[in-house]
């Protein structure tokens, strides 16, 4: 449905022509090799599990010139950092208005980086995700691996008792009882995504 509006919108422009939609990211890198492409917009989370930010990673190496604006409704907290860190040009969340991207499209291609200041504010529990530190929220999406403090502790080159402690903080700050729960309910808000490079 988000592809089909922005088709619409795209072909609604004056400025811009609809070159191509794929369902998948994989197939973006192909696209950009056949075809004349000065921008494309991209989701994060694609068709078959591919994600949005390795194939813009992939193409800015190749295509450098191609500008590419990512697009989420997710408020996935580490995509705004990847996205800036492998020279995405801008970053738009998904608000169903037609002037809104059209604009960010304008002003990308005028050689603006455009990026939100923040994530969408999302209500978890007895808190939002504002509330949540730095490192709390590394801590959330580390448990989304199902793994063990102590090996949370040893990737991220702290103790266990540090992740115990960043763990009950987050439990208080919620309201939820167990950390099944609070990753359960994180997950499904969008607040942390897991991922296969979650390890990464």
């Amino acid at each position: 449905m988000p592809r089909e509006l922005f088709e619409i919108y795209i072909r609604s422009s004056e400025q811009f022509h609809h070159l191509l939609s794929v369902a998948n990211a994989a197939a973006a890198l192909s696209v950009c090799r056949n075809g004349s492409v000065d921008l494309i917009l991209m989701d994060v989370l694609t068709q078959l599990g591919h994600s949005g930010l390795d194939a813009a990673e992939e193409i800015k190496k190749e295509f450098p010139h191609i500008k590419i604006i990512i697009v989420t409704s997710m408020p996935e907290y580490s995509w705004l950092e990847r996205a800036r860190k492998i020279g995405v040009d801008s970053f738009w969340y998904k608000d169903g208005q037609k002037d809104g991207i059209l604009a960010v499209m304008e002003r990308t291609m005028a050689g603006e980086h455009v990026y939100p200041d923040e994530t969408p504010l999302t209500h978890i529990g007895n808190t939002t995700n504002r509330a949540f530190t730095q490192r709390e929220l590394d801590i959330l999406k580390e448990l989304t691996t199902g793994d063990s403090n102590a090996m949370i502790a040893e990737r991220l080159c702290i103790s266990v008792a540090t992740v115990k402690s960043h763990i009950q903080h987050l439990l208080e700050k919620t309201g939820f009882r167990t950390r099944t729960e609070l990753v359960s309910e994180a997950c499904s808000l969008g607040i942390v995504i897991r991922s296969p490079d979650t390890r990464a």
